[in-house]
């Protein structure tokens, strides 16, 4: 299902209708659409049957609008059984795309996505675990719009970026407990515990694992067995790429088991983006051969005459930016610094938040009229509240008074639940009369 088709989940007020050739009329209006040529190719080799993919290229912010389209692109590696990965793959875009504002043009749109990918991962993570069923999911979720790429991701699976000129960045973090000192320390604040499998006579084994449950992850979507400080929050980058555009590669943790980053995207260089989808399959399993599925997803995006140029030597003042890869770049940054740092090839940071506290997520975001006008919706469900529903995602403890109850964005009372248990503040499954 395209994006056009996705409703916000929840009942639409009068007030917020606003007619489809108004909005056409505005983007228009507002925006030239950045033209680019996005090709793909994917490759895969299964062991379990638990990884799962998703591609959409016709996806519309703006329903019959095609200067609106973006592309989507996403891994699900499922663990102990494939149904979270399925009902991730078949529902997460869907909540999503809800929950971003209507009639937003699209600079909005891109500063609205960050909240809304966080929401989605946690409604579709609520909504999973409500059918009972315990098996979990990775889920790395790639929206490319224009030279914009976002990436959200949960788990073990990877997105790296291969710029022009050989840098090789990093778009995701990894949520292996066993390399990731700082989610450790989250866990067990909220209640976890982190050790290795104990075997007979006490000796320690393996990975380090989260328990109860022995997940060796701390954030996934399911997973409904293991405690809720396994979260299905996700880490967030937002980057634009320069007009000489850029590969990224998507992966399972098949493939970066068995290759680093750097020679992924060296051994498919040159090759169009299906033949290097095959050729970091190809190499993971001359690796490692086949101990897990292993899944690739390689996409290029390039200027739409599909010939990449190299990009002219930056001036000085630009050469300790060009070597850094990135620049972190300003929302209130003027255009006229943006093209230059694209015109030398500098991608620019756009925004990145990894935390897993819901109010740092949801409540930070752009102070724009238009992306709070659901005020009084759910924040992560989309559900219509009234005025008096509404539990601040600031607010404290449930059962308890706090700095700023009154401030938006509101949870309802079930997704509040679910906040707290997140923190740690009540056991999962524990209801408010």
């Amino acid at each position: 299902m395209a994006a056009a088709d996705v409703g916000n989940g929840g009942r639409r007020r009068e007030h917020e209708m606003v007619p489809l050739a108004a909005l056409i009329r505005r983007e228009l209006r507002r925006e030239k659409p950045e033209k680019t040529l996005v090709r793909f190719g994917c490759a895969a080799q299964s062991k379990k049957g638990e990884d799962y993919f998703l591609v959409k290229t016709d996806c519309q912010r703006l329903p019959g609008n095609p200067s609106s389209t973006f592309c989507v692109f996403a891994i699900f590696d499922g663990h102990n059984g494939n149904a979270a990965a399925i009902f991730a793959r078949d529902n997460l875009l869907n909540h999503i795309i809800g929950a971003i504002p209507r009639g937003l043009g699209r600079e909005e749109w891109l500063h609205a996505l960050p909240r809304a990918l966080v929401a989605g991962f946690v409604k579709t993570d609520k909504e999973f675990q409500s059918k009972g069923q315990t098996s979990g999911t990775t889920a790395t979720f790639v929206i490319i719009d224009g030279w914009t790429i976002t990436v959200a991701s949960v788990g073990d699976s990877r997105c790296i970026l291969d710029a022009q000129g050989g840098d090789v960045s990093l778009l995701t973090v990894d949520h292996r407990l066993e390399e990731n000192a700082e989610e450790r320390e989250r866990v067990t604040a909220s209640g976890g515990e982190v050790g290795r499998l104990s075997i007979v006579g006490g000796a320690e084994i393996g990975p380090l694992r989260c328990w109860p449950g022995g997940l060796c992850l701390s954030r996934s979507i399911g997973d409904m067995d293991v405690g809720e400080f396994i979260v299905p929050i996700p880490h967030v980058k937002q980057v634009k790429l320069s007009k000489t555009g850029g590969r990224l590669i998507i992966a399972s943790d098949g493939i970066w088991d068995a290759l680093p980053s750097e020679i992924a995207a060296k051994c498919c260089r040159g090759l169009t983006a299906e033949l290097a989808a095959r050729q970091v399959v190809k190499e993971a399993l001359r690796s490692r051969g086949l101990k897990d599925d292993t899944t690739c997803i390689v996409v290029d995006v390039i200027p739409p005459n599909g010939f990449i140029e190299e990009p002219p030597s930056p001036p000085k003042d630009l050469n300790k930016l060009k070597c850094l890869g990135f620049r972190k770049k300003s929302r209130d940054s003027t255009s006229k610094l943006a093209k230059k740092l694209s015109a030398v090839g500098v991608v620019e940071e756009l925004f990145e938040e990894g935390s897993a506290m819901l109010a740092e997520r949801l409540g930070h975001q752009s102070s724009s009229s238009q992306i709070y006008s659901s005020l009084f919706k759910c924040a992560i469900c989309q559900l219509d509240l009234a005025p008096c529903e509404g539990i601040s995602v600031h607010a404290g403890s449930i059962f308890s008074t706090s700095s700023r109850p009154w401030e938006g964005p509101f949870l309802c009372t079930d997704c509040r639940i679910k906040k707290d248990a997140m923190e740690g503040k009540r056991p999962s499954g524990v209801k408010v009369p």
